[in-house]
């Protein structure tokens, strides 16, 4: 924990110097990877293998830091140097730096930093989940306790006038937008948001893995769309299945209601 927390805080102060002189791109595509999400990984790489030489990686860029290592073995480190680049180019600050550790294919490690709000939430299997700010002061996080009919959703920017699925299907009491998974995660692990369902067609590990550890440490459940356990390590590290994570009290039923409404 204190190593991937120790990567974190290197690779967002890399990334808030970075960001600081970053010209905005305002219409970056979806697609869009900067030179500073290279140099994260990178960073975040080198540090994890200096530490774990015998642990595998895998990670979003293609860089010459994974070939150092295995990209499969009983422990992976699951990195996303820069999840949400959109809003690291437009420059709204959401965005997070994601670090996962899978144990035996299981989430067992996750730190989700946000450089641009200097705030980082994170968690380790039968450790609880934590949030700090600035000052380095942590307090422990649980997810909220509310129902379905007073649940925040929180969500990727949909187009003006066009509700997502997940709005469809569980017409939440409100709806919170931002880029990166990671940010989403942590926001319903610190009880900001009550669901975050992840309804692409494919999606990869880095996405996830981090994020996934926050929300069950803090007492949240999490799922593939069918409501089955989430497998990591499939080919391509690939995500075809969705992710649901709620606060629990509402799981099952926002299984059922997002396989009622169509894509």
């Amino acid at each position: 924990m204190s190593a991937a927390l120790e990567a974190a805080e290197l690779a967002s102060a890399l990334i808030s110097r970075e960001y600081a002189t970053f010209v905005a791109i305002p219409d970056a595509p979806v697609s869009i990877s900067t030179h500073v999400d290279k140099a994260s990984q990178e960073l975040i790489l080198d540090f994890l293998h200096d530490r774990f030489p015998d642990d595998a990686l895998c990670a979003e860029e293609n860089t010459p830091g994974l070939a150092k290592a295995a990209q499969a073995g009983r422990r992976v480190w699951v990195i996303d140097p820069i999840d949400g680049t959109r809003g690291f180019a437009k420059k709204t600050g959401q965005f997070s730096v994601m670090i996962g550790l899978l144990v035996n294919g299981q989430p067992a490690v996750g730190v989700v930093a946000e450089p641009a709000y200097d705030r980082t939430t994170y968690a380790w299997t039968g450790g609880g989940c934590w949030y700090k700010v600035g000052d380095g002061t942590s307090v422990g996080c649980r997810v909220t306790r509310h129902g379905l009919k007073d649940a925040v959703l929180t969500q990727s920017w949909a187009k003006p006038g066009q509700p997502s699925r997940p709005v469809r299907a569980l017409a939440p009491a409100g709806v919170v937008e931002t880029y990166s998974g990671g940010v989403k995660l942590a926001q319903v692990a610190r009880g900001e948001a009550d669901v975050y369902a992840n309804v692409y067609e494919t999606f990869f590990d880095w996405d996830i893995c981090a994020g996934h550890v926050l929300v069950t440490e803090a007492g949240g459940r999490v799922t593939d769309l069918s409501g089955h356990a989430v497998v990591y390590g499939a080919e391509r590290f690939a995500q075809t299945r969705g992710l649901l994570a709620t606060n629990g009290t509402f799981h099952d039923a926002a299984v059922k209601l997002l396989a009622a409404v169509p894509a």
